[in-house]
């Protein structure tokens, strides 16, 4: 390596290959491999920088790849590849110089695909040559007659997924392109300070943060590393968003009649939202029964609530009823596994890996375990369906379908009013849409479910 900056250049390709060769996740292996680098401080955050941002606009990079390459991608050698498409970011994304981004990738592509250097070099000139707008409008289709289409390529979402926010923000392409414009954005980091445990503020302060716009136990924090300070070691507060904070909380503050003990999260790995409903139930003297099928997320759920008033068993939520008779809880969090298409700002690889044909079975599965939670709350009790994913099958769909086969006497209850008065953008309700670019959360959905009988 000749200098840190082509180190932290080093250590952005290998993670990116490593989505791309092994399908994995940049947040989980991009820590790993700057530690095995010995990258920190600004190198790190440089490394960052290049992994996301590649990954989030590989669709407008390797459309103008192709065409700088005059093949498709899929037939440039893999190593050669995942280099160009880093140097393609930085020329048409950051302000590293041209000729130092041309002569850094063709270093790198030299280290990794030695026989590839010239073509590489030859590649980049051509890309360097026009900035991202004029190639912009080369690439992607007219606007003017195909409008999604576009918004596909020059916003790097598969149309399919553009289609879905468009769907779900009742057709406005306009919104739907401020969506994808905020999907590309970095997210803040978002802290939730435990009720009972630490007041908001006065995590806050010792973070450095800022007290959030709408969740009452949010802290927005403006950099470093969450892990590092003492309130999250000891747990009184952990990493979460601040729309994952505000959906379980407007479940436990929906009204019921009747006792108000018994809490069932039913998907509860890895247990954000289990921390948060386990302090809420620790003030309230209720107790949480979490279930998760995955043994290593289940075992995240009992470290994220040591000290909480909550039990954790590793079974299938849809066999719930095995274990509990029927009725048994008075509110149910049914958190169900969905397509990720509400964080996509976080998991910017997601957008490329989940396809249409992921829909049928996510939504069988969501529905089973939507009946679950109705089979196991006792009437009078409420039900909170929560995906982190905007698409109208998993949402309304699934929500309306699962309610009128169940057999069971079920009303929608209004989520609006327990969400945080001044909240813009909540729709007709009852159940609630957040938005990256309307509330700055993730793509929360919220629909609550009143058992009558």
């Amino acid at each position: 390596m000749k200098n840190e900056q082509d180190k932290a250049r080093r250590v952005a390709y290998e993670a990116v290959a490593a989505v791309h060769r092994d399908d994995a996740y940049a947040n989980l292996v991009l820590p790993l491999i700057q530690r095995d680098w010995g990258l920190y401080g600004r190198d790190a955050a440089f490394a960052t920088e290049l992994t996301y941002g590649t990954l989030r606009a590989l669709g407008a990079v390797d459309a103008i790849l192709a065409v700088a390459a005059d093949r498709p991608v899929d037939r440039i050698d893999p190593q050669a590849r995942d280099a160009m498409r880093l140097g393609a970011y930085q020329a048409l994304y950051t302000r590293v110089p041209p000729h130092a981004t041309v002569s850094s990738t063709v270093d790198l592509v030299r280290d990794v695909a030695p026989g590839a250097a010239g073509f590489a070099n030859a590649v980049l000139r051509r890309v360097v040559e026009q900035d991202l707008e004029t190639w912009l409008k080369q690439v992607a289709p007219d606007e003017a007659t195909d409008r999604v289409g576009h918004l596909a390529v020059a916003h790097s979402h598969p149309e399919w997924v553009v289609r879905a926010f468009a769907d779900a923000l009742g057709g406005d392409l306009d919104e739907t392109a401020r969506l994808l414009v905020e999907d590309n954005e970095r997210p803040e980091v978002h802290l939730c300070a435990r009720p009972g445990l630490i007041d908001p503020d006065e995590l806050a302060e010792q973070t450095g943060g800022a007290p959030g716009a709408f969740s009452p136990y949010a802290v927005y924090l403006p950099g470093g590393a969450p892990g590092d300070f003492p309130a999250i070691q000891h747990g009184l507060a952990h990493v979460q968003d601040e729309g994952s904070q505000l959906v379980a909380s407007a479940l436990v503050d929906a009204a019921i009649d009747g006792p108000d003990a018994r809490w069932l999260d039913l998907c509860a790995g890895p247990g954000g939202k289990a921390g948060l409903l386990g302090a809420i139930a620790a003030g309230r003297g209720a107790h949480l029964t979490a279930i998760e099928s995955v043994p290593h997320r289940a075992r995240l759920v009992e470290r994220t609530t040591r000290g909480l008033p909550v039990e954790v068993r590793h079974a299938d939520g849809r066999e719930v009823g095995l274990e509990f008779a029927e009725g048994w809880f008075d509110r149910v969090l049914v958190d169900a596994p969905c397509t990720g298409l509400g964080s996509l700002r976080r998991r910017p690889e997601a957008r490329w890996r989940r396809q249409p044909s992921d829909l049928p079975p996510l939504t069988k599965l969501q529905r089973e375990l939507l009946a679950a939670g109705l089979r196991a709350v006792r009437p009078g009790g409420v039900v909170g369906y929560v995906t982190c994913s905007p698409h109208l099958v998993e949402t309304q769909v699934t929500v309306s379908e699962t309610a009128r086969r169940s057999g069971l006497g079920v009303e929608l209850v209004d989520a609006r009013p327990l969400l945080p008065a001044g909240m813009p953008g909540l729709g007709s309700g009852p159940s609630v849409q957040l938005w990256p670019h309307r509330h700055g959360t993730d793509a929360m959905f919220l629909a609550l479910l009143r058992r009558m009988d």
